[in-house]
């Protein structure tokens, strides 16, 4: 009964804002095909009620069911289908949005939405190029058109490796330019540059001369929407594998997405437009683990290379709630 009565709560939300939720899920893999034979099905069962069961934590602390979910490192829609399906999360109206991508070790991006709460309208994966016009196998940018809100979802490239500074430049070079690119759409006044974009966080190793002309900016230029007042609302999240702290000083663990080597970083986050955007780390304690070698605590973790650890992620889930601005933006 208390369930239902929550439940009901759940299905009629605030009509004035919007919850997201950004969760880099830790490969989040099909146990069908995992090469590497980690995942067992029951391995698998337990992480989708993991994280069922943490969406649902997160809409009775928030009072209402994230409007959409933003999840990196996942292997493909199979294991999208059985989360939606074999959990508590089959009685909601969550509609999927997930296309292969390029990348190497064979992980996606993918975005569930509450379908009755925001309108799909269409969507499209934009590929990534290097500057030799080559395409880069990496994680695709998510694009999600929906009436009144654009959600662009990001893996970033890794920064193990060769040239991984340059290839996180280049996504997020691309990023800024898609975003740019919708804002235009509607307006007669195109954006400029990326004067427009609200950026949360301080960036460090990123610079924008890299080519961002491709065969994909084709593919963003239909894209519109019915804005009262002609501005798109745009927001961009996810993994962008480099700081993106809210604010110059102290770093509270509590702000922290990811724990390296006994120092929190902050590598999950946002970047809007059009948006007045609050956003919180959801560092549950049915989330982490004691940090036996540093001190405090972590994310608990699926796997720690082939040890099985029982955890959900090494990333925290973040949470943004949204108001859309109805002043144009200069």
């Amino acid at each position: 009964m208390k369930f239902i009565l929550l439940l009901s709560l759940f299905l009629f939300p605030a009509k004035d804002s919007l919850l997201v939720v950004s969760w880099n899920v830790e490969n989040f893999l099909d146990p069908r095909t995992d090469s590497t034979g980690r995942y067992t099905f029951g391995r698998f069962r337990s992480k989708c009620n993991a994280i069922s069961k943490t969406l649902l934590l997160i809409a009775g602390r928030y009072g209402r069911l994230p409007d959409a979910v933003a999840l990196m490192e996942v292997g493909d829609r199979y294991v999208l289908e059985r989360l939606l399906r074999d959990t508590p999360l089959r009685k909601l109206d969550y509609g999927i949005v997930h296309y292969e991508s390029p990348d190497r070790r064979g992980i996606d991006c993918a975005l569930l939405y509450r379908r009755s709460t925001i309108t799909l309208l269409r969507s499209a994966p934009v590929h990534l190029y290097d500057s030799s016009g080559a395409l880069m196998r990496t994680r695709d940018i998510l694009l999600a058109e929906f009436d009144g809100l654009d959600i662009l979802v990001n893996h970033h490239p890794s920064k193990v490796g060769g040239n991984s500074e340059r290839r996180r430049a280049v996504a997020m070079t691309r990023m800024l330019a898609l975003m740019d690119s919708l804002a235009a759409t509607p307006s007669t006044k195109p954006a400029s540059g990326v004067d427009g974009v609200v950026e949360c966080g301080r960036l460090s190793g990123f610079s924008a001369n890299f080519p961002d002309e491709d065969a994909e900016n084709d593919r963003s230029s239909g894209f519109s929407a019915n804005f009262p007042d002609g501005e798109r609302r745009i927001l961009a999240v996810g993994d962008f594998n480099d700081d993106v702290w809210p604010h110059d000083g102290p770093r509270a663990a509590a702000e922290g997405t990811i724990k390296y080597n006994g120092a929190w970083e902050k590598i999950d986050g946002y970047f809007a437009r059009g948006l007045e955007v609050s956003e919180s780390v959801f560092s549950d304690p049915i989330l982490s683990a004691p940090d036996r070698s540093f001190g405090g605590t972590k994310p608990r973790r699926a796997f720690s290379g082939p040890r099985y650890l029982g955890g959900v992620s090494d990333h925290y889930p973040v949470i943004f709630r949204i108001v859309i601005l109805r002043t144009s933006i200069d």
